[in-house]
């Protein structure tokens, strides 16, 4: 038996608390996982894991093991990761979580980029607008946008979005342009709403140095950024929306900026992962890719201080 493969085994049905989704992120047949244990059961002469159809759970013995599993692993990966990196060569696979809107235009479209540098990297990259339990569903890192809440992650911030408050043409002649925030009481927007929580997003202003932040009404909601800014296009209300999303519209006039005085307060993006995953080499010239890419883009790149913001978007 594979000792050191039998810890990861075991390491990773503990976090994912499932045997099927331990082997859908080891891309491995459950069977194996189910034999694997048993011999690591037999091997060490004590019951680890107590399983149901529907639960996985510790025995007293399996949490004492699991917590020198995650030792020597950890161990394990910072002892070769420093002689691979010496190499110039990072390799493996990297399972990564990406924002919708963020994934789909900033990172996505630049990927041949990052295969190019490393083509021993394999990226598992999906797309999802939900905050997943990374440790849980094997996730080596991900992007998230607004202030972090989960003590249990590493953060690495890589960037900032910024906001423009627009809206078409079309609908501020019919409607009028605001001049000032009291101005917004007479005009309507386009609701968006977190498809995490169902709550909207607020709008936020700095004024004199204050934050101001406003709810604008509206008929229409959405849980999507880039139909969010498709509805702005149609004329349906005001938004607020990420500057990276609709600079070229704004540069073409189909979205005109207003309350420029009272700018939004822009949200730290960061890239996160659960605590130990850092030492990973592939995860390490991943951050910084990412982080050079987000330098390179005006919109994207750090703003020099952040107040505090409320919810990812």
């Amino acid at each position: 038996m594979d000792r050191i493969k039998a810890m990861q085994t075991f390491v990773r049905i503990v976090e994912a608390s499932s045997f099927s989704r331990a082997a859908e992120t080891l891309n491995l047949p459950r069977a194996s996982l189910t034999a694997t244990m048993q011999n690591l059961e037999a091997y060490l002469g004590t019951r680890l894991l107590l399983r149901t159809t529907r639960s996985v759970a510790l025995t007293t013995d399996g949490a004492e093991f699991y917590a020198r599993c995650v030792e020597i692993l950890a161990a394990v990966e910072a002892a070769e990761g420093r002689f691979r990196s010496s190499e110039g060569v990072p390799r493996g696979r990297l399972r990564i979580e990406l924002p919708g809107a963020v994934g789909r235009r900033v990172v996505v479209p630049r990927l041949a980029q990052f295969h190019a540098r490393y083509p021993d990297i394999e990226l598992v990259v999906s797309l999802a607008d939900r905050l997943a339990d990374l440790t849980r569903d094997g996730i080596d890192c991900a992007l998230r946008v607004g202030e972090l809440d989960d003590s249990s992650l590493i953060g690495r911030q890589v960037g900032s979005m910024r906001f423009v408050t627009c809206a078409a043409p079309a609908y501020l002649a019919s409607h009028g342009v605001p001049e000032t925030l009291e101005d917004l009481d007479g005009h309507r927007g386009i609701v968006h709403f977190s498809g995490r929580t169902g709550r909207p997003f607020d709008w936020d202003f700095s004024v004199g140095g204050r934050i101001e932040r406003r709810r604008l009404p509206g008929m229409l909601s959405v849980n999507d950024a880039d139909a969010y800014v498709s509805c702005g296009l149609q004329g349906l209300g005001i938004i607020q929306a990420a500057t990276y999303m609709v600079h070229d519209h704004l540069a073409s006039g189909a979205l005109v900026e207003v309350l420029a005085d009272c700018p939004s307060v822009p949200m730290p993006v960061s890239l996160v992962h659960p605590q130990g995953r850092m030492a990973s080499p592939k995860l390490r010239v991943f951050a910084e890719w990412v982080e050079d890419l987000f330098a390179a883009d005006p919109h994207l790149c750090r703003a020099p201080s952040l107040p505090l913001s409320s919810e990812n978007a």
